[in-house]
């Protein structure tokens, strides 16, 4: 498989992002000490920063391999809806599909001491849209359907993402053929949603709960694809499996088992939006299904090396294909 043009063709397309658009808030510090008044760890706060999450964060993997990306999705009117603003701009991320409503933005704060994550706490509003911003977002898409190359669905069960909006997906996109290829990182709950996609990217946790199958071996594992492919009508599911690798689930084909190019897992944050958006940017810059698995292997291996939310370059995949072979 020649990469290198695949690479050069990411520069030529354009992702639309559909989903959960999140604020990472992140405290980096030290502990030296246990709090007199619990027994918890006191934290010596020495720096904090924000970075894009879910559907945004999906969004800067996208620009940071060379494609362009228009994101989708709700911000609160409030000081973090503002960070999260100039964050996605910064990145060259087109925000023109970004509504505020009366609902906060969601927030995800993340405690790290000596790099390891000490505690999380979230700040969001979980219930479904209202009939007005469901209509700004409906009629956004619906506006200059032709100008994207794929459309990908980031599901952080935040309210965005309902059977109602995927409903209207699929009627005015997938089934008229706007986009060829219609991607989605699903969250449990929400499996029945996604009916009829061109690819679904679960972990081996969310594959398991969504069919009901306990994956503990290949036979398992070949169920549960096997059951995701048939029951949600898709093309093709590719369950991401930690340090197993992944695996792909064609119609038509046979099962390709990809083994992890990670070098040593440290923190998985964003590790599906990596997945997600590589996998799809590269079938559609001319990759087979498996050839895009496989770069978007190695990028979920770069990242996971990293503490936080993280992307990849093309540079740094093809120099990571380059070290396995």
């Amino acid at each position: 498989m020649r990469y290198n043009g695949i690479f050069k063709n990411f520069r030529k397309k354009k992702i639309l992002v559909v989903g959960d658009i999140i604020l990472d808030h992140y405290i980096w510090g030290l502990v030296e000490r246990i709090s007199p008044e619990a027994p918890v760890p006191v934290i010596d706060v020495k720096d904090e920063n924000y970075t894009l999450g879910g559907a945004a964060n999906v969004a800067a993997n996208i620009v940071a391999l060379g494609g362009k990306a228009t994101v989708v999705g709700i911000r609160g009117d409030d000081v973090s809806g503002n960070v999260l603003h100039s964050l996605l701009s910064d990145r060259g991320i087109d925000t023109s599909g970004l509504f505020s409503g009366k609902r906060p933005t969601t927030i995800k704060t993340r405690v790290i001491a000596h790099s390891q994550q000490v505690v999380r706490f979230d700040r969001e509003d979980r219930r479904r849209l209202d009939e007005r911003l469901f209509k700004k977002i409906k009629d956004f898409l619906s506006s200059d359907r032709d100008k994207w190359d794929a459309l990908i669905i980031s599901d952080y069960k935040k309210g965005v993402i309902s059977e109602k909006m995927m409903r209207f997906i699929a009627k005015e996109f997938k089934k008229k053929g706007t986009f060829a290829f219609v991607s989605v990182d699903p969250k449990v709950g929400h499996f029945n949603f996604y009916k009829g996609v061109s690819l679904i990217t679960p972990n081996t946790k969310e594959a398991s709960e969504g069919t009901g199958i306990e994956i503990k071996d290949e036979k398992s594992l070949q169920k549960a694809g096997k059951s995701l492919l048939r029951e949600l009508r898709c093309d093709s599911v590719l369950i991401t499996r930690g340090e197993h690798g992944m695996t792909l689930f064609e119609k038509g084909s046979e099962i390709s088992h990809i083994p992890t190019a990670a070098k040593g897992a440290f923190d998985v944050t964003g590790a599906g939006d990596t997945v997600i958006a590589t996998i799809t940017l590269a079938h559609v810059s001319g990759a087979d299904l498996k050839a895009a698995a496989i770069i978007s292997n190695h990028a979920a291996g770069i990242v996971v090396g990293q503490v936080g939310t993280a992307t990849a370059t093309p540079e740094q995949i093809m120099q990571s294909i380059k070290d396995t072979v």
